[in-house]
């Protein structure tokens, strides 16, 4: 299936580290706010120390961030860097993200790579730290914002295109669908909301997007969701979950209500419940991402603006649609995470 652009110049590098996290929990062994690389906090690319970055994710809880984490704390081992890495425990938590934000411009990084949970709040701490001339490197979310030099992430509205075209063929292109999705302030919900229902709109005229609710990336709440929306249509013939958390609380849903089989799911990253979901059948497919090559390349990013190169605003880290017929191909495992 397709993969669009694999993540450059750090292919070769990371491959071992790719293989590593497919098959690992992920973590990488530097938890959430901890030092790694062996420098303190508060050291630059001068006097012969490492550079320090500063990376603030949307989260800590899914197995897609520990996968990300994973990936940057092996590049910077690898690059001769060291960074901290944290993310609040729930990604609704907007003001827990901006004080870490401001934590880590405290700490008078070389570089910040930050994943915004909401594209707009950020603003000012974006600018404090252009004023000090601290490069921001976006992954994962954008921000409204030019600060960023530039931002490394998969191009979502081409990825959730693809999976409205997947529910379609998959519901005879006909009939009710619904989306799930994580929030309605960070650029990764919006686009994947905007790129499957804009698909559905354009290319496929008689299928309707009934329903679209936030669940915050909880399992539980969107799996709530899901059930209040299955209650109010039941002639749903399928669902859209937009992040792993969003994917998990469908497939929550399903099996509570005895849906299993009989409503299409399609979800976004992996972890283990989707990848057993798959491989029994349970959900359609999903779209992964390329979250270890998103850390990587965020750290290689990072050091390239310390070096003063000029990057291209967005860095696409790829991704792939797979299901049960394609779960198990080298190139789809090596960027699957459990």
């Amino acid at each position: 299936m397709r993969f669009s652009r694999f993540f450059g110049p750090v292919a070769a590098l990371m491959a071992s580290a790719i293989v590593v996290a497919a098959c690992s929990g992920g973590g990488g062994g530097a938890s959430p706010g901890a030092s790694s690389g062996g420098a303190s906090p508060g050291a630059s690319s001068g006097g012969g120390e490492k550079p320090y970055i500063a990376i603030v994710s949307k989260g800590s809880q899914h197995q897609f961030w520990q996968a990300v984490e994973k990936g940057a704390t092996d590049a910077a081992a690898a690059m001769g860097a060291t960074i901290t890495y944290e993310g609040p425990a729930s990604e609704s938590e907007v003001d827990k993200q901006l004080t870490m934000l401001q934590t880590a411009l405290d700490k008078k990084p070389a570089a910040i790579c930050f994943a915004a949970l909401d594209s707009k709040s950020a603003g000012p701490l974006l600018q404090k730290a252009k004023d000090a001339g601290i490069p921001v490197v976006g992954f994962d979310s954008g921000v409204d914002s030019d600060i960023p030099v530039t931002t490394v992430s998969t191009d979502n509205i081409a990825a959730a295109g693809e999976a409205a075209d997947k529910m379609a063929e998959l519901i005879g292109d006909s009939g009710k669908v619904a989306i799930i999705v994580h929030d309605q302030t960070s650029q990764t919900g919006t686009t994947r909301r905007d790129g499957f229902s804009n698909r559905m709109k354009e290319s496929h005229p008689n299928i309707e997007v009934v329903a679209i609710e936030y669940g915050a990336g909880d399992p539980v709440k969107s799996a709530d969701l899901a059930k209040a929306i299955m209650t109010a249509n039941p002639d749903l013939k399928g669902f859209f979950g937009a992040n792993e958390g969003s994917a998990k609380g469908v497939l929550n849903a399903l099996k509570e209500t005895g849906n299993e089989g009989k409503i299409v799911a399609i979800g976004y990253d992996s972890g283990e419940q989707q990848i057993n979901a798959i491989k029994s059948g349970v959900m359609a497919g999903a779209i992964t991402q390329n979250p270890v090559g998103i850390g990587a390349k965020c750290v290689e990013a990072a050091l390239d603006a310390i070096a003063g190169k000029t990057l291209e605003k967005n860095i696409d880290t790829g991704y792939y649609y797979y299901d049960k017929t394609n779960i198990d191909s080298p190139e789809v495992a090596a960027v699957l995470y459990q």
